[in-house]
């Protein structure tokens, strides 16, 4: 890791979004990080969302930079000197924003790994992503029967990372069908349909249970995943499992007539592996059994979500009606509001 120079002061900034995540969940803290040395080192801020460390003179570009540098070679060590901290849960998160996946050195750093947000400073090996022995994930898309179309249309795309592909229809209950679809192999398509009855957990998990393989990534009609993202899933998924982690969370950008929203990242816990449940009629969210700490988000690419204004005003209405007191009536004004760093 190149450590910054002994003396050279980072720029002092309002920071409003994280420099790792980008999300807007800076807040006070009273976290600690023990360096290798011994060294025990407080920080004024920690991010609500990744969970990295900061000081309170912490400049966005400076500390963006400096991690970059840090992420590029073969081990990570955490820098004493560098106005943010990460343990080894949140340097996690952060390499993959680098195409990156990272492996614990020894027992103590393993077991801090399985306990976010220890105090233990992060250190570990750093590999760069590839699908080499890497388990294959399925992929699920949720949608009505007139968008069935157009989502088969842009599926072979999707040809090279996935080949299951499961579709469930809001609809009269049906069993699988297999539909061709240019680059995937006969039967590798396959339509079902099920009413979703004002259930989207219920509907998630009808979806996760076509699955061939332990993980999939879910999607909806009006989403969608460049491939190049796609392609990473793999390795996100083995980089879980060694980590006894069972779901993982993609940033979603929300643009509502084309314009981003201003709620970025607006994580969505969509790769999951398949014996994870979903929980919720409205704004559903995968259930691990050993909770949040199962889970962690990669920031290697994001769900581009596609809205309407009239879509957005009629959303939570309609969620607050299925779901008295969880339909986020607050979200709309945020939905409609450009993003802004």
């Amino acid at each position: 890791m190149h450590a910054a120079p002994q003396g050279t002061p980072f720029d002092v900034t309002t920071m409003r979004r994280c420099f790792v995540c980008a999300a807007d969940m800076l807040s006070p803290s009273e976290r600690h990080l023990t360096f290798s040395d011994g060294r025990r080192r407080a920080f004024a801020l920690a991010c609500g969302s990744c969970g990295v460390l900061l000081d309170g003179q912490a400049d966005a570009a400076s500390c963006r930079a400096h991690l970059r540098d840090a992420l590029a070679g073969e081990t990570f060590a955490s820098d004493e000197q560098a106005p943010y901290g990460l343990d080894l849960y949140t340097l996690r998160i952060a390499a993959t924003g680098q195409g990156r996946g990272i492996r614990p050195l020894d027992a103590a750093d393993r077991a801090a790994l399985l306990h976010p947000h220890a105090e233990r400073a992060a250190r570990a090996a750093l590999y760069d992503f590839d699908r080499a022995g890497t388990p294959p994930v399925s992929l699920g898309l949720l949608c009505r029967p007139f968008e069935l179309d157009g989502v088969l249309a842009g599926l072979s795309a999707q040809a090279g990372w996935s080949d299951d592909v499961a579709i469930l229809l809001d609809a009269a209950a049906a069993p699988p069908r297999a539909v061709a679809v240019a680059g995937f192999a006969e039967g590798a398509v396959r339509v079902a349909a099920r009413p979703l009855s004002g259930d989207f957990a219920a509907q998630r998990n009808a979806l996760q249970r076509l699955a061939r393989y332990p993980w999939m990534l879910q999607l909806d009609a009006d989403e969608s995943l460049a491939p190049a993202a796609g392609r990473v899933l793999p390795a996100l998924a083995a980089m879980a499992e060694a980590g006894a982690v069972r779901s993982i969370g993609l940033a979603r950008r929300n643009r509502v007539d084309g314009i981003l929203a201003d709620i970025f990242p607006d994580v969505q816990y969509r790769l999951n592996h398949r014996d994870v449940a979903y929980a919720g009629r409205v704004h559903e969210r995968p259930q691990p059994a050993g909770g949040w700490r199962e889970s962690f988000i990669t920031l290697h690419g994001a769900i581009e979500h596609h809205l309407s204004r009239a879509h957005v005003e009629a959303r939570s209405r309609r969620y607050e009606a299925i779901d008295p007191g969880r339909g986020r009536l607050e979200e709309t004004e945020a939905l409609l509001r450009p993003y802004r760093d």
